[in-house]
Formats: C-alpha cells, sequence, structure tokens
C-alpha cells in the first residue's frame, strides 16, 4: 500500500504509567550508581495517593525508596495538594524482594562472553529514512509534541497546565512517504479556572504548530481536549504500571515489538539490552544506505549465550542500483560477523552498566540524541559497506 493514514501517539511524563516507569527507572539507576552488578526487575503501581515499588532486586547497595520515590513525583511536577497526588503525602508501600536464585545462576558473570540472557524472549530494533533520527516521523512528532507541552508548563508559558497529557498524529503517506498531517489530537490537563478557548488556541499556537510546522497545512484538524474538560488527571484519574506503554517507547506501531518491556530492568534482562542492540544493527544498516527500512529480531533462551535466531525484513527496500545481488539473508550474515550478540558482549559495546535509564523512561527509548543512548551510534557503517 503506497497511499495510506499513519497514527502513533505518546504521553507526557506526568501521564500515571510513565510515572511508574520513571520511579522504576530511577531505583535502577540509583542501584546501578552504587552496585553496577545489582540485580534489578522493579515493578511500580500507582494510584490515587499510593505508590507501589515490588519486584525483584538483589545488590549490595542500600537505597532510600521512600525518598527517591517523592523526588521522582516532586521533579514530574506533583506538588500541589489540589492536584490529588503530590509527594509530599503519598503512600509508599515497597514490596521489594530479592531476585529468584533459578534465574540468577543462568546469568552468570555480566558483561563477560560466558554471561546468559536473564530471561528467554524475542526482541525487535527498526530503523526507516523517514527522519534525521531514522525514526518513524509519526512516533517522532508524537513524543515531541508530548516534550513541548511539559517544556511550556515548566516555564510557565502555559501556567494553566498540569503534569498529564497525551498526544497523537496521524500522517497521510503519499507513495510511502510522510506528506502532510491528517490531524493532531491532544489531551492536556489543566486548572479549572482556564477557558477552553485560550487553553485550545495556547497549545495550538505554542506547542502544535512549532513542533509540526513544515507537516500542516489547511486541511489538518486539530482535537484539544476533545471532551471539553480535563481536570482530574494523572494516578488520581487512572491506575499507572510499569510497562504499559511499550508501543510509545518504541516505534509508535510502525514496526514489531518484543515480548517484554524495558523500564525497571537490568541490561542483563535482554527484554531491554537486546531491545537496544537490535535498534543499533537495525540503524547502522539504514544509515549505511543499504536500504531505507530495516527490521531487526532476535532471540534467546534463559542462560543462554547465543540468539537462537536473526530474523532481517528490509521490506523490499534495498536499493538494487548499488547492491543488484543483496538479500536479507547475505544482510544476516554480515550482521553476525560485524556485531557480536551474546548478552554480555551487548551490555559491554553498548555500555549498559550505568545509571542512564531513568532519561529512557518518557518520549522514547529510540531516535534520542543523549550521548547516554550509544544504541543510536552509527559507528559501524563502513564496516558493515565492506562487508557487503
Amino acid at each position: 500500500m503506497k497511499n495510506y493514514l499513519f497514527t502513533s501517539e505518546s504521553v507526557t511524563e506526568g501521564h500515571p504509567d510513565k510515572v511508574a516507569d520513571q520511579i522504576s527507572d530511577a531505583v535502577l539507576d540509583e542501584i546501578i550508581a552504587k552496585d553496577k552488578y545489582g540485580r534489578v526487575a522493579c515493578e511500580v503501581a500507582v494510584g490515587m495517593g499510593y505508590v507501589i515499588v515490588g519486584g525483584e532486586i538483589t545488590t549490595k547497595a542500600w537505597i532510600d525508596v521512600n525518598n527517591l520515590v517523592r523526588n521522582v513525583v516532586r521533579d514530574i511536577g506533583y506538588d500541589k495538594p489540589e492536584y490529588g497526588f503530590d509527594y509530599h503525602t503519598l503512600a509508599i508501600f515497597n514490596a521489594i524482594h530479592g531476585q529468584s536464585p533459578d534465574i540468577a545462576r543462568g546469568i552468570r558473570k555480566t558483561a563477560t562472553k560466558k554471561q546468559g540472557a536473564g530471561d528467554q524472549g524475542m526482541q525487535t530494533g527498526y530503523a526507516c529514512d523517514e527522519t534525521q533520527e531514522l525514526m518513524p516521523l509519526p512516533i517522532m512528532l508524537a513524543h515531541k509534541l508530548c516534550q513541548q507541552l511539559a517544556e511550556v508548563r515548566k516555564k510557565k508559558i502555559l501556567p494553566f497546565l498540569r503534569p498529564d497529557g497525551k498526544s497523537q498524529v496521524t500522517l497521510w503517506y503519499e507513495d510511502s512517504k510522510p506528506k502532510a498531517i491528517q490531524s493532531v489530537v491532544m489531551a492536556a490537563q489543566h486548572d479549572p479556572d482556564v477557558s477552553m478557548k485560550k487553553l485550545r488556541e495556547g497549545i495550538i499556537e505554542k506547542v502544535v504548530k512549532p513542533v509540526c510546522k513544515g507537516y500542516l497545512n489547511k486541511k489538518t484538524k486539530f482535537y484539544v481536549n476533545n471532551t471539553g474538560r480535563f481536570v482530574i488527571g494523572g494516578p488520581v484519574a487512572d491506575c499507572g504500571a510499569t510497562g504499559r506503554k511499550i508501543i510509545v517507547d518504541t516505534y509508535g506501531g510502525m514496526a514489531h515489538v518484543g515480548g517484554g518491556c524495558f523500564s525497571g530492568k537490568d541490561p542483563t534482562k535482554v527484554d531491554r539490552s537486546g531491545a537496544y542492540m537490535s535498534r543499533y544493527v537495525a540503524k547502522n544498516i539504514v544509515a549505511s544506505g543499504i536500504c531505507s527500512k530495516c527490521e531487526i529480531q532476535i532471540a534467546y533462551a534463559i542462560g543462554g549465550t547465543k540468539p537462537l535466531s536473526i530474523n532481517v525484513n528490509t521490506f523490499n527496500s534495498i536499493d538494487k542500483k548499488r547492491f543488484p545481488r543483496l538479500g536479507e539473508e547475505r544482510i544476516t550474515k554480515v550482521i553476525s560477523k560485524v556485531f557480536d550478540l551474546t548478552p554480555g558482549m551487548i551490555i559491554h559495546e553498548l555500555n549498559l552498566l550505568r545509571p542512564i535509564y531513568k532519561k529512557t523512561a518518557c518520549y522514547g527509548h529510540f531516535g534520542r540524541k543523549e550521548p547516554e543512548f550509544t544504541w543510536e551510534k552509527t559507528d559501524k557503517v563502513k564496516e558493515i559497506l565492506k562487508l557487503v
């Protein structure tokens, strides 16, 4: 299909599920900073006035879970009693226990060739040439809208905004290339005394237009707080849980996703490290000019040191003028020579034993320019082209 509509969404850091993701990754960062070989699978649930921190953690470090949670919630912006959820008055329940020794025995020494995968599973990476970041345009615009929504709130450009919010972008594709935005949907939590006219005009002028310029036209439709009111939001309106926004975290539905989420998991869990490595591989393949789209799937057995499978899909986008004899089977062989996909070497190659994960918890794990996001490097292009 060459002409079609495609939609992706994102959420702000004040969304209940993202509150949970940020707490999970803040716990992980705190542990890795003190004990980089700690085992962490931290799950968080948030609701009206409470945060439950659970999961399996084995570490030599001690962390102050109570104050860590409050600091995360404060930094997000839940700092007033009238929000119904604020860092001063939260009830925090700590239900953490140790990792099962049956799982731990399969991992062995972290970041070495002997390290096994922390669980079974398949992970997917994707890249395409629609944006400078080599990401699908719909999800990149959706993320940038939510980032802008948070920025105008925190800088008090639109002082009536509250932390919760969502975005959604529908793009018209012509000949399989993004051409124009058909619609933008924004949901922004707000104070009760602001008029809908002021709120809608403010969001369109200060959020949507700065982000989406170049893709807007006279036919673009705007849906801002389409029910007419969004005062009650955040964990007061909806329970949140770690790992419930995996499409937001990855490629906005443009590609497959793996079997597990990312946040709260140390990099021995291939749900996380394998997904990062798959993105690294796919991005370098597309950056090399071999093809315009590439999806990589890898899979592991728990305790295994080598992937059970590597699957490459280029969506018939290989540049046959430059590479007339190249096919996906050959690309798979090149990947095996260029990239070490053993769990331990993924951690080593991407330098994952660092407290970098809270930054990933909002606005996507991929397509980011922060230096900590090592899986966004395109440093394997020359090696790939040499072998191709």
